[in-house]
């Protein structure tokens, strides 16, 4: 499906307990009115008008298409009244609007997705089961396979798995799945204007198993994988020590690294990008792209959540919306 130009990209507010409704009307509040306009909330009336006064913001919360701050209202009964709260309720209010944004998106009538933090607990509190939004989008789309990707400015990384257990992640990470993670982080950096991507596979043990010596999944499962995809023309090059990997693609050398697990992904992309990388799912047939933080139920309506992250998510989508999207 390709976004269509005059519908808005939806924004799910997150848990209403966490920090996502104050970081999302911070960041539409610091747009100029024209690209504000651009986005609308799904979420709770309430919440929202709890967060403008908790941020110090005074803007109108509107119908989309108005000036102000546009909301979709999905109203959950059983909602807390403060913030900081965990609550089966939230749970299930995540779930209702991430569905109702999913079905915008899949209608036409949305150009695309961001997502605010949802807290994992409260969701299957609620009788949802997922891992998170990955899982749950990926379910709601009819999808059997889906990717994370983190996106940054010089590091890019996607996830052979991600919300598994590590003993759970080595057993995944077959040829058949690394491939198509190959294929995938190939697609979408092409689809982003990079003619040909230079990838790189991080290797799952130690140098990569040193030749057996410290285990044979990388020349088992991971070799295998990145011959194939080199078979059909993809630039990719590895297994490469995780230990050095990540410091030659922050340096220029890859576009994109090809993470095992979850932990072996996020670690590097938070140590150099904390507060600007953006989270984006691939494999789908919408786009989303979230804040690459928590629901932060210690600071939630204290009015000093930072903002910068759900900015940076709001530009990784309209950049999804100028360049059509690729068959698979």
């Amino acid at each position: 499906m390709t976004a269509l130009t005059d519908s808005p990209i939806v924004i799910t507010m997150g848990d209403p307990s966490g920090v996502g409704p104050e970081v999302t009307v911070k960041a539409l509040a610091a747009l100029p009115a024209p690209e504000r306009r651009g986005f609308a909330v799904v979420g709770d009336l309430r919440v929202l008008g709890r967060a403008l006064r908790a941020s110090g913001i005074d803007m109108p919360l509107v119908a989309p298409g108005g000036d102000g701050i546009a909301v979709i209202d999905v109203p959950v009964d059983g909602l807390p009244d403060r913030f900081g709260v965990l609550s089966s309720r939230c749970g299930e209010a995540c779930f209702q609007y991430i569905r109702t944004a999913v079905e915008w998106a899949q209608a036409g009538k949305a150009a695309g997705i961001v997502t605010a933090p949802i807290n994992k607990e409260a969701l299957n509190s609620a009788g949802h089961h997922y891992d998170g939004h990955t899982g749950l989008l990926a379910h709601l789309t009819g999808q059997r396979a889906s990717w994370m990707l983190l996106a940054s400015e010089r590091l890019n990384v996607i996830h052979v798995s991600t919300h598994v257990s590590l003993r759970t992640a080595i057993d995944r990470a077959t040829p058949e799945r690394v491939l198509a993670t190959i294929r995938t982080g190939d697609r979408h950096l092409r689809r982003m204007g990079i003619a040909t991507p230079r990838i790189a596979v991080a290797g799952i043990n130690p140098h990569c198993g040193e030749n057996g010596l410290f285990g044979t999944e990388d020349a088992d499962n991971l070799a295998p994988a990145v011959a194939a995809a080199r078979a059909e023309g993809i630039d990719v090059a590895g297994p490469i020590s995780a230990d050095t990997v990540f410091h030659r693609a922050f340096n220029g050398a890859f576009d994109l690294v090809v993470a095992q697990y979850h932990d072996q992904g996020h670690i590097p992309i938070k140590l150099v990008a904390f507060d600007t990388a953006v989270n984006v799912s691939l494999g789908l047939p919408i786009d989303r792209s979230s804040v690459d933080h928590g629901t932060a139920f210690d600071i939630a309506g204290t009015g000093r959540a930072n903002h910068v992250n759900m900015l940076s998510a709001l530009s990784y989508a309209r950049r999804l919306g100028q360049h059509e999207r690729a068959s698979a």
